[in-house]
């Protein structure tokens, strides 16, 4: 089957306030204000549920977006998932951009997490003013990194399906051995 979908249009979370999210997000990481759209009843639903909606340029075609939903109780998080898994990553140009980011944010009063080392990246955690975690991400992927994660994609799939730990195959990204195995030399 080929893949239907062209792009995603865009990613929609709940904001606390969308004034201050839509500064906080052009000050901190240069992204702007595209559109606001604010409605007292829902479009799809019909629903009486004042909201603002807004949409930041994320670079590249890539829309952030954002709901006020001043009439609902207060946002919060799952208390069954740990804070640092539902994130949204975002990719900078160079280890160089993450590293002046990181300073930039954390000369902001911003506590910042990393650099860390996935192997197929470098990146940094922060939160933005609604408590989602966020990342950016620096690529630092080798010739055949790609190619040999492909290789043993579904093997690993398969293990953890099965085990629920970490599977054999992954071991290679953590222990050193993908710095030897791919080094640019």
């Amino acid at each position: 089957m080929s893949n239907l979908i062209s792009k995603i249009h865009h990613v929609a979370y709940r904001c606390k306030d969308a004034l201050v999210t839509a500064r906080w997000y052009e000050e901190h990481l240069g992204m702007s204000l595209i559109l606001s759209i604010a409605e007292d009843a829902v479009p799809s639903t019909g629903e009486a549920d004042p909201y603002m909606h807004i949409f930041l340029d994320a670079g590249m075609g890539n829309v952030l977006a954002f709901f006020e939903l001043p009439a609902r109780p207060e946002m919060g998080r799952d208390p069954n998932t740990p804070e640092w898994t539902q994130h949204l990553a975002m990719e900078v140009d160079s280890l160089d951009t993450l590293l002046a980011t990181k300073a930039k944010l954390e000369s902001s009063g911003i506590k910042v997490l990393g650099p860390t080392d996935h192997a197929l990246f470098k990146s940094i955690y922060f939160f933005d003013p609604s408590g989602h975690r966020l990342e950016l991400v620096a690529p630092t992927i080798r010739k055949g990194m790609l190619e040999a994660l492909g290789e043993v994609k579904w093997d690993m799939l398969e293990e953890w399906s099965t085990t629920k730990r970490a599977p054999h195959h992954a071991a290679w990204m953590h222990d050193g051995r993908y710095k030897q195995m791919f080094s640019e030399a």
